[in-house]
């Protein structure tokens, strides 16, 4: 009788384990996937700041032309 119950115990201990594993590298997975979003909207951000520096320029270079043009006041 004890046997079983030992055998019975093992076996959903093993099962549990399995489990566990499993889960394990279901997380190590998402973890990897959570980090590779994270370079990905990083460099989302690089790029916006780019463009932001780009529409800087094309605006102070628009301004020198209506200024020149004599369309805005100096």
């Amino acid at each position: 009788m004890t046997d079983d119950v030992d055998n019975l115990v093992l076996r959903h201990l093993q099962a549990i384990r399995g489990q566990l594993d499993t889960l394990s590298d279901r997380v190590m997975e998402l973890t990897q996937r959570v980090g590779g979003m994270e370079q990905q909207v990083s460099n989302l951000s690089v790029q916006f700041a780019n463009l932001s520096v780009r529409v800087d320029r094309i605006d102070a270079r628009l301004d020198r032309v209506e200024r020149r043009l004599g369309l805005i006041e100096a």
